[in-house]
């Protein structure tokens, strides 16, 4: 359930429902699997796992929910050979080659036959609503993931006024200058790894791991003009994470300090350890974000 990567959406306006009344709004978009010739289906799942368990997780304002999404699999490259065949056995038996229109027709009757017979794969993604500041934080390591889960919430419950965090600084060019001047706030630790791309169209993209980043060639490249695009950064020695030009969070770690709370819990059963950790790692990030802003000029509302 620990959250690994982290896209913030600022809510615009207050979050008015209760988690009861959340609930309410999912139950008719629950998940169910793909029907025969459904190439996906995307619903709303119970966060902690079981089958009847609610579609909404609480605890302190903060409500957890999950997407689930159900995808057939038709490889591609199957697919066109197939195509190709019937094909090939149609232009032999009318005697001429068939229209552009025809060989779509023939493609899209097959995949229409193979769908019902295709493996099925799911995945999940969690997210959760800070009602109390005004974010929602989504666990996801793709932009698009994200913004379709935030999509279906949006489709869902009617309306979601919401739009990706963004900050009065550029995160590139304040890490860049982290980097130069081989300072950042007390708070902030740079790391081992980065990733540095030249400001021209298509520009050269040097990727650097379990490197120290204060040697001359790191400067060389700043020096030549490259900005930084990622940067693995540790904050207060409590989260240690890469951070890009987006905002997005990527390969998120809790640290000992964080750790050591939740070691410190004795759960009753899974429900209990869900929340308590689903508590812990809230309230991090809800302490978190805040200073992240900050490092940036803080948050640039629209």
């Amino acid at each position: 359930m620990w959250f690994k990567n982290l896209n913030v959406f600022r809510l615009t306006e207050p979050f008015a429902l209760s988690a009861a009344e959340l609930e309410q709004k999912l139950q008719p978009a629950s998940f169910r699997p793909c029907a025969p010739h459904e190439e996906s289906s995307f619903g709303w799942t119970p966060p902690i796992g079981k089958m009847h368990a609610p579609l909404v997780h609480s605890s302190n304002g903060f409500i957890m929910l999950c997407g689930k999404k159900e995808e057939r699999v038709l490889p591609t490259a199957v697919i066109n050979e197939m195509t190709q065949e019937r094909i090939a056995d149609a232009e032999d038996k009318q005697g001429h080659k068939l229209s552009k229109k025809e060989r779509a027709a023939i493609k899209d009757e097959l995949v229409f036959e193979l769908l019902p017979k295709a493996f099925t794969f799911s995945r999940k993604i969690f997210a959760y609503i800070d009602t109390l500041n005004g974010f929602i934080v989504v666990d996801s390591a793709s932009a698009k993931s994200a913004e379709d889960l935030l999509s279906y919430l949006r489709k869902t419950l009617g309306s979601l006024p919401a739009q990706p965090l963004t900050t009065v600084e550029k995160p590139g060019a304040v890490m860049t200058t982290w980097l130069i001047d081989q300072a950042s706030p007390s708070d902030i630790n740079v790391e081992d790894e980065c990733e540095l791309r030249s400001p021209e169209e298509a520009g050269a993209i040097i990727r650097c791991k379990r490197h120290d980043l204060t040697l001359p060639e790191i400067k060389n490249h700043l020096d030549s003009g490259k900005q930084v695009i990622k940067l693995a950064l540790n904050w207060a020695d409590r989260i240690a994470f890469v951070l890009d030009e987006n905002l997005a969070i990527k390969r998120l770690r809790f640290l000992d300090l964080v750790n050591d709370l939740v070691a410190d819990i004795e759960a009753e059963d899974e429900a209990a350890r869900f929340d308590a950790d689903f508590s812990i790692m809230s309230e991090e990030i809800a302490n978190f974000l805040p200073r992240l802003l900050a490092l940036f000029g803080g948050e640039k509302l629209s």
